[in-house]
């Protein structure tokens, strides 16, 4: 998706601007606040997937934001175990509700792209694991 710059709103103080980069702040949040959702993927036009924390929050969000209107794309790793259709419309729902409540934009689709299963691995503490050797 193209990046649109936003035809910012004047009042009687001045100019008030939102950066696309903002809203896909506010879309990452509010995906990863979704349970099921492992991770978002990384590289959104490649094939490489990663998982990534909370320190970027904009990857794996795509935005196409214009005077009033947005349109969001969000690539996630679903954890395993998860229904990925209920996944995805909370992921939906959450987004549309974020944006629209902090950035006053209407959001008219908010496609999300699945890129991955992450299975959780039974670690054992090495407390226990240092007893099992003793014995």
């Amino acid at each position: 998706m193209n990046m649109i710059p936003m035809d910012y709103e004047k009042t009687d103080l001045g100019l008030i601007q939102i950066a696309p980069e903002v809203i896909e702040v506010i879309a990452g949040l509010a995906t990863i606040e979704v349970n099921g959702v492992a991770g978002m993927s990384g590289d959104f036009a490649g094939g490489i997937v990663e998982l990534l924390g909370r320190k970027n929050l904009s990857k794996g969000v795509k935005v196409e934001v214009g005077q009033r209107e947005a349109a969001v794309d969000v690539s996630i790793i679903v954890e395993y175990g998860h229904r990925i259709p209920e996944v995805s419309a909370e992921i939906q729902r959450s987004v549309k509700h974020s944006i629209e409540m902090m950035a006053g934009l209407n959001v008219v689709e908010v496609n999300v792209h699945i890129h991955g299963v992450h299975f959780k691995t039974a670690e054992k503490p090495e407390e226990e694991e240092s007893q099992l050797r003793v014995r």
